[in-house]
């Protein structure tokens, strides 16, 4: 009869570390879209401190535009009085008095 090996004590650190691999690869993974979010944002501070007169002109010129689309959508819109639409589509039960039934 051969003896079986003592069995080994637990240990907590397995769990630990394969927490901290998953921890490890998340950080790998995400560090890159945040840093580019970052930078994005930097970037743009940065050029907006730099062309302050540009970034003026482009508000003035997206304000005019607005107005623009905004009046024309007033003058064009149109109301029509309201009335039955004939949508061509079969009657259920007798047809009605004085015409044919639809078809």
């Amino acid at each position: 009869m051969t003896a079986s090996p003592p069995p080994r004590p637990s240990r907590p650190w397995g769990t630990l570390g394969a927490g901290a691999a998953a921890l490890a690869a998340c950080a790998v993974c995400c560090a890159g879209p945040i840093l580019a979010v970052l930078g994005s944002i930097g970037v743009t501070s940065a050029l907006g401190a730099l062309w302050m007169p540009a970034l003026a002109v482009l508000a003035v010129a997206a304000g005019l535009g607005f107005l623009v689309v905004r009046n024309r959508r007033r003058t064009t819109s149109c109301h029509t009085a309201p009335s039955r639409a004939d949508l061509g589509m079969p009657t259920l039960g007798p047809p009605p008095e004085g015409g044919k039934a639809a078809h």
